[in-house]
């Protein structure tokens, strides 16, 4: 140890490491028994929190001791309670209820791409299948919709907040991707004489046509079902959205689908990426720099891309004046450019 490194040796991170999947499973047993509603508005015991599960009171007991711990819930003698975040996004009557994401997170597709990481990283492929979650028509991208929609609801109104269209003619908002349709519905909530076309899988898009109608929105809704990469995407856009996508391509194939972003665009219109985007360091902020080993284990050549290579593939494929926008309370961020 240097004269400098005050800090002694420790396993702990080792051990905590190793063994976060108990924290995941912890979390997952809590969302199965409906174990947040149990507690509800008001302090339970581990006794009254089992009999509205239906379980025995030591499982009930442990699981939201741990929980506790975690920082899912607080304990004040024998009672246990909801904090604000788990009340917000852990209960199922709560808008913003993240329970679902549990299904689509935790799929088997998923979670074996992790099994042998190091198998993908010595072959430099995907260990489990050839295209990983990028193969045409892959179902996880189904329970995505369904399940994702919820978490995207700020970031999406964020987004739109970026780009405001003129409210005195009709205007024309790609949503490429569109699965939940939660970015291309906020442009359009926010502008009511823009035309929101979304684009993805058929299977997906049954998802998209139900929030847009829930959202009000059906008259001002069409579709168009396809590869992003080869399906004719239309032209003369004010906005075209790229949420979420540009992370499972490598850079030579999101600069080749931003060629075609661009073609479509009209004049002056504005392409708004949403990504997690690291600092340069590829380490900070860790969440989004984080990010880039979901990638590794789940895509071809993915990656989480910096904001300096946005700004070169932008700048290849013929837009302009490219800004970075934090989207809080996520830590994801939105590049916009212009066409």
């Amino acid at each position: 140890m240097s004269a400098t490194d005050t800090t002694a040796p420790s396993p702990q991170l080792f051990f905590e490491t190793i063994n976060a999947f108990h924290k995941t499973a912890a979390l997952k047993a809590a969302v199965d028994l409906n174990l947040f509603a149990a507690i509800g508005d008001a302090p339970a015991t581990a006794a009254e929190v089992a009999a509205r599960c239906q379980c025995p009171e030591r499982g009930i007991r442990i699981l939201a001791d741990n929980l506790t711990i975690l920082g899912f819930l607080t304990k004040d003698g024998a009672g246990y309670a909801l904090t604000p975040s788990s009340a917000t996004f852990l209960l199922p009557q709560s808008p913003a209820y993240m329970g679902g994401a549990v299904k689509f997170l935790l799929a088997p597709g998923l979670t074996e791409a992790f099994d042998d990481l190091a198998e993908t990283i010595r072959r430099g492929r995907l260990h489990t299948t050839e295209q990983g979650t990028t193969a045409p028509d892959h179902p996880a991208w189904v329970e995505f919709a369904r399940a994702m929609g919820p978490m995207m609801v700020p970031t999406s109104q964020g987004a739109a907040e970026l780009v405001p269209l003129d409210a005195s003619r009709d205007t024309r908002v790609l949503d490429i991707s569109s699965s939940h349709g939660a970015y291309g519905i906020a442009f359009a909530k926010k502008n009511p004489r823009a035309h929101l076309v979304a684009l993805d899988w058929e299977a997906v898009l049954a998802v998209t046509k139900e929030n847009a109608a829930a959202a009000g929105i059906a008259d001002r809704f069409s579709t168009i079902t396809g590869d992003a990469f080869t399906v004719d995407l239309g032209k003369d856009y004010d906005v075209v959205l790229v949420p979420n996508f540009l992370h499972h391509f490598n850079v030579e194939e999101c600069t080749r689908f931003l060629k075609r972003v661009h073609a479509a665009l009209r004049p002056g219109g504005r392409v708004v990426i949403v990504e997690f985007v690291p600092n340069e360091d590829r380490i900070t902020p860790p969440p989004a720099a984080g990010f880039s080993l979901v990638m590794l284990g789940t895509t071809p050549e993915g990656d989480a891309y910096t904001f300096a290579e946005y700004q070169q593939m932008l700048a290849k494929t013929g837009f302009s004046d490219p800004t970075l926008h934090l989207l809080p309370p996520t830590m994801q961020s939105a590049v916009v450019a212009v066409a």
